[in-house]
């Protein structure tokens, strides 16, 4: 692989991991050529502080509490169109990154990946163009690309949150308080999301979110 080139002025970036080590360590690699405008620890922390910091770049993790990366890079999408995102992720799965590339112009690189191939997908995204690690290349991204977007549209957007915050394990009164909505509503897209789908319990209900990557096992 090629060495990226040079950035020709120091692109602002947010990284977005729960993991504290992970984020204070991309912090120091990323600060030799980029200024780190913030760290944030989950998808919605991300989506608050996405507009004010209005960064060039986010690199941020996939599978992040209350709010996977994916659907948080969709909506800071909607709220600072201009931004760019970096996937850095544990997820070697193809499909994953065809779900990841139907938002657009992104770049999506392993944890283990060096240095160097990070800072080349900062360095593409910035230029418009999308970059995935070499490992994940495939010859029909367009058909993976089609089958992440109709595998998508079985839940509905508040579905997907409801089905993740369960899956984390957290009680209806909190999930109630993170959606802005009443227990009541929680519970009806819960039961939704188990009829629809023929989950009989919350084991399987954890299963299910697993299989959809809206948590990490």
């Amino acid at each position: 692989m090629q060495d990226p080139e040079p950035f020709t002025k120091r692109p602002r970036v947010l990284i977005a991991d729960d993991h504290s080590i992970v984020a204070e360590g991309l912090r120091s690699l990323l600060e030799k050529s980029c200024e780190v405008v913030g760290l944030v620890q989950d998808g919605r922390q991300l989506l608050v502080e996405a507009p004010k910091l209005k960064p060039d770049v986010i690199v941020l993790d996939i599978g992040m509490p209350l709010l996977n990366g994916l659907d948080a890079a969709a909506r800071v999408k909607e709220s600072v169109p201009g931004t760019k995102f970096v996937f850095l992720t544990m997820q070697d799965d193809a499909n994953i990154a065809a779900a990841a590339l139907d938002l657009g112009a992104v770049g999506y690189v392993l944890k283990h990946a060096a240095t160097s191939e990070l800072l080349k997908a900062v360095s593409e995204v910035l230029q418009g163009r999308s970059y995935v690690t070499p490992k994940l290349r495939s010859d029909d991204w367009a058909t993976r690309k089609a089958r992440a977007r109709q595998s998508s549209k079985e839940l509905t957007p508040r579905q997907q949150e409801v089905l993740q915050l369960l899956a984390e394990g957290r009680p209806m009164k909190e999930i109630a308080d993170i959606l802005q909505v009443s227990e009541k509503t929680v519970m009806f897209h819960k039961y939704q999301i188990m009829g629809s789908f023929n989950l009989k319990n919350n084991s399987e209900l954890v299963l299910f979110a697993l299989k959809r990557h809206l948590i990490s096992s």
